[in-house]
């Protein structure tokens, strides 16, 4: 188990990642890759029992799934520094050749990604068929994914959502970053959907909110529920309500930095917001 404090340093090291590698090739998406970087972090670093020699199948270890695919620089950072590959690789980040691709892929085989999440819309179906093959394969160990809320207006989530009830996949929790803007704007002005939570429960789904999506002891605190919920029949829901761009201020609570990279001087004001703790790539 890790400390508050050695999260928090952990977290602030991987903003840095972000700001850096999306500014290095002009390119990424570094507004929802901040905003659940404190969860992605107390996930690695705190909740998920797994090994960093990896497999595809993953037996007897937690599972992650990355749906919302285009926050890959915080998933890259993730887990470069907890030990999947070389911190170093980030620099190679959405350049030719290189094992991190705007999008995580598997055909390079890059330790730490079971599936290409570029499409959005299919996470909920893989995770969904994972937690059933631990079922099957009488494996204990849990499934986790993290959806974007502008994701859920694509219609697959649905189905697969209402499958997950209805097939009582109780060893999964899926997390939806809950921030309510897009690439084009709010999604209550994209495409309002409501009550999130009253739409899962309807589906048969036990739903948590953590209402500071971005604070590590709500995260922690929020995991704990649902792992301590799940093999009751039913699918767990976390919705974690974030900001986008969080912990850089000129960043924060605006769509404009879905998926815009910082020029030199707002990468050096970025930096300047969060200091070096685990040393950079």
């Amino acid at each position: 188990m890790s400390t508050t404090q050695q999260l928090q340093d952990f977290a602030q090291q991987v903003r840095r990642d972000i700001v850096r590698m999306v500014h290095a090739v002009n390119s990424g998406h570094p507004g929802g890759s901040l905003g659940c970087n404190e969860f992605l972090t107390v996930l690695y670093q705190d909740t998920m029992k797994y090994s960093t020699d990896f497999t595809m199948d993953g037996k007897n270890e937690d599972l992650f799934f990355l749906s919302n695919g285009h926050i890959s620089p915080l998933f890259y950072s993730v887990l470069a520094r907890s030990g999947f590959f070389p911190v170093s690789e980030l620099a190679t980040f959405r350049k030719l050749n290189t094992r991190l691709q705007g999008h995580p892929t598997t055909h390079e085989g890059l330790p730490g990604v079971r599936i290409a999440s570029g499409s959005l819309g299919q996470g909920m179906s893989v995770a969904i068929g994972a937690a059933q093959a631990k079922k099957l394969n009488g494996d204990t160990r849990l499934v986790y994914s993290l959806h974007g809320d502008g994701e859920l207006q694509e219609g697959q989530n649905w189905e697969a959502i209402m499958y997950a009830a209805g097939k009582n996949v109780d060893n999964l929790i899926a997390t939806v970053d809950y921030n309510g803007q897009q690439i084009d704007g709010s999604t209550d002005h994209v495409m309002p959907m409501g009550d999130l939570k009253a739409k899962f429960e309807a589906f048969g789904w036990i739903v948590l909110e953590v209402e500071n999506g971005n604070n590590i002891d709500a995260i922690k605190s929020g995991l704990g529920e649902a792992k301590a919920l799940t093999g009751n029949g039913k699918p767990v829901c976390i919705l974690l309500k974030t900001v986008m761009g969080n912990g850089v201020d000129f960043m924060m609570h605006t769509h404009a930095w879905h998926g815009k990279a910082p020029n030199d001087a707002q990468l050096e004001d970025a930096l300047s917001q969060n200091h070096e703790t685990l040393g950079d790539y």
